[in-house]
């Protein structure tokens, strides 16, 4: 199995039955679930021409879920899936 990190872009406050169906989607993957991630508040980008903000919004990046999967298909299945998002970039975390 390889392991995958689903980012999630956007966020709108959920309902009791989004947390729900979220909750449910979390309990369906359990078993490929690495880690389950966390939420992200503002950030700051680090660059060698300075530090930039980086405050929350529709475009910006607010949670990730680390899982595993066979391949990249997989891995976009299992994101699909998820009842909670705006948008998801998958990437394949690469072993050294």
């Amino acid at each position: 199995m390889k392991k995958f990190v689903i980012f999630q872009y956007g966020f709108e406050m959920p309902t009791p039955e989004v947390m729900e169906d979220w909750n449910k989607w979390f309990a369906s993957i359990k078993d490929k679930t690495v880690d389950p991630g966390s939420p992200l508040g503002p950030g700051r980008e680090i660059s060698r021409s300075g530090t930039k903000e980086l405050p929350m919004g529709l475009e910006s990046l607010t949670g990730y879920v680390v899982i595993h999967a066979n391949n990249m298909d997989e891995a976009e299945k299992i994101a699909r899936s998820c009842p909670m998002i705006s948008s998801v970039r998958v990437y394949e975390a690469m072993s050294m």
